[in-house]
């Protein structure tokens, strides 16, 4: 396929498959540009690998938000539309970015879809407490396409699951500014899980190619861009969390996943046991460097005590440490699946936990 091709076969997929069902908008504009080779070819200016359908609604609601006044904007609800989606959607959007296109094409170029969905920390928050707990004490975080790192804050974050039955539990501290709320099912054989109240963490530090300072309005503003904008709370929840995060700032090491994993755990104080996650990330990288990346954190652990929390689709995360349970591949549930790993003697050891919404918004506990 040329570039055009692809492009256009990712809009389509995108449009079928992630927001389907999800987001109204996002689906009715990536169908439509799936089909318009004009809207389609503003992809091509992206970095590399980097034409992702995301990039392009980003780009198109970071331009909206510095114009708020347009027509286009009554179908944002991120800046107060209530429009929802009708004949008039792809005509005003079509012309909106193709009148802007040197615009589009220099944010394309120059931005990578960067998100930091906060929710997804009420799916994480399980997996880290109790390797936490297993660690018996506390534990250095090193979050891997960290962003902005406010995932960094989860310690920090009040949780409430609620069960099958009607059965609620809650974690975290009390009084927070950042409370979450998680459906939590329980697939076939599994028990409720026992989810540890508080997470004692020594040390945080994300890692990312182009690390995002939350207290940069700019910054923040292309952060909230990369959400789909008629997802409002998602973006009240970022400005929450990156306001709560002042008062606890992680460190931020710009690198590679691959390359600059050991540099970045370095910063991690030797007498922590490690705890590396990644969330929604491996799916951006190639076959070769998901495995680059495996490769990477099995010699981290044989220098100190390592657990890997994944929140990926099972094909390019979970797959790699635990062969042979397809029934969990994304292209199955559509789900991501969370698992943990932790090497011993050389030798990695994977567990999956659940499978979880694409937003943190409900997970499906596995049988052990």
């Amino acid at each position: 396929m040329s570039d055009l091709d692809t492009i256009k076969h990712r809009l389509r997929r995108f449009a079928e498959h992630d927001a389907n069902g999800v987001s109204p908008l996002y689906e009715h504009l990536a169908a439509q540009a799936a089909d318009d080779d004009e809207v389609a070819s503003l992809l091509t200016a992206a970095q590399g690998e980097e034409a992702h359908p995301t990039l392009l609604l980003a780009a198109a609601h970071r331009l909206v938000q510095a114009d708020p006044i347009h027509p286009l904007s009554r179908y944002y609800p991120s800046l107060g539309g209530f429009d929802g989606v009708d004949s008039q959607t792809w005509p005003l959007f079509r012309e909106f970015l193709l009148e802007r296109a040197d615009k589009v094409r220099d944010l394309v170029g120059s931005r990578f879809t960067q998100t930091n969905e906060v929710r997804r920390a009420a799916v994480l928050y399980p997996a880290i407490a109790m390797v936490a707990k297993q660690a018996r004490g506390k534990v250095g975080l090193l979050e891997v396409g960290c962003s902005a790192g406010l995932l960094l804050g989860l310690d920090r974050f009040s949780y409430q699951y609620q069960c099958d039955g009607g059965e609620q539990i809650t974690a975290g501290p009390a009084k927070t500014p950042v409370g979450l709320h998680c459906a939590l099912e329980l697939g076939e054989g599994a028990v409720t899980p026992k989810v540890p109240k508080k997470l004692t963490v020594g040390a945080k530090v994300g890692l990312d190619r182009s690390p995002v300072d939350a207290a940069d309005e700019d910054e923040l503003a292309w952060l909230e861009a990369c959400v789909w904008a008629d997802q409002p709370d998602r973006i009240r929840l970022l400005r929450t969390a990156a306001a709560a995060q002042r008062k606890d700032v992680p460190e931020l090491v710009e690198g590679d996943a691959v390359d600059d994993l050991a540099r970045a755990a370095a910063r991690v104080p030797a007498e922590l046991p490690l705890v590396v996650f990644t969330s929604h990330l491996l799916a951006y990288f190639s076959v070769q460097r998901r495995q680059d990346f495996v490769s990477a954190l099995a010699r981290l652990a044989s220098d100190r005590p390592l657990w890997w929390v994944m929140l990926d689709g099972y094909e390019v995360g979970l797959s790699h440490v635990l062969p042979g349970r397809d029934e969990l591949a994304f292209a199955r549930t559509a789900q991501a699946t969370l698992g943990v790993a932790k090497w011993d003697g050389g030798t990695a050891q994977g567990q999956a936990l659940a499978l979880a919404g694409a937003h943190g918004q409900r997970m499906t506990w596995l049988a052990g």
